[in-house]
């Protein structure tokens, strides 16, 4: 009798890693599975500091913002070009126009270096460093990154800085 050949499904299967200590110990087989939250997931001091939980939400969170800055700047560079259109013969009108256009401007570049950091704090969560303090390697804590996802310091550390940076200014 023949055999029946059966269909065979194609399963995605979670991404593992492979794990060797030595020569003398077995290979140890290490499965990711993704961690799914829900919407309305809030990281608690309850969990882990910065556990996989904590590290979705901050990314699904920067992912976001970025987004919505991408999509804002956009906007604000096609409006902008389309102002140029209208060129007012009153040298007050054009005045106010060019410091409202530098403004704007301003607020755009001020975006785009928050875009950056956002990249930066994404590629910290990447590497495992994200809600640490890259001075002192202490917990940033989750109310901080709460209220400023791409904080790198803690406050105290946020504060050297920041007297550091005037007493180089008035230099």
């Amino acid at each position: 009798m023949p055999k029946t050949a059966k269909a065979k499904k194609k399963v995605s299967k979670p991404k593992t890693k492979v794990v060797k200590k030595s020569k003398l110990t077995a290979t140890k087989v290490v499965t990711k599975t993704p961690i799914k939250i829900s919407k309305t997931y809030i990281p608690k001091d309850t969990e882990k500091y910065m556990c996989e939980k904590h590290k979705v939400f901050f990314r699904m969170r920067l992912t976001e913002w970025k987004k919505e800055l991408i999509k804002a700047n956009n906007e604000a560079l096609y409006n902008g070009s389309m102002d140029d259109n209208n060129i007012s013969a009153d040298i007050v009108d054009q005045a106010n126009s060019y410091i409202d256009s530098n403004v704007e401007m301003k607020a755009i570049n001020r975006q785009i270096k928050l875009i950056s950091e956002i990249d930066k704090a994404l590629r910290r969560i990447r590497e495992d460093t994200y809600g640490y303090c890259l001075d002192t390697a202490e917990p940033i804590g989750l109310k901080r990154l709460m209220a400023r996802p791409v904080a790198k310091y803690t406050i105290a550390a946020q504060e050297k800085h920041e007297k550091d940076e005037k007493v180089h200014a008035d230099d």
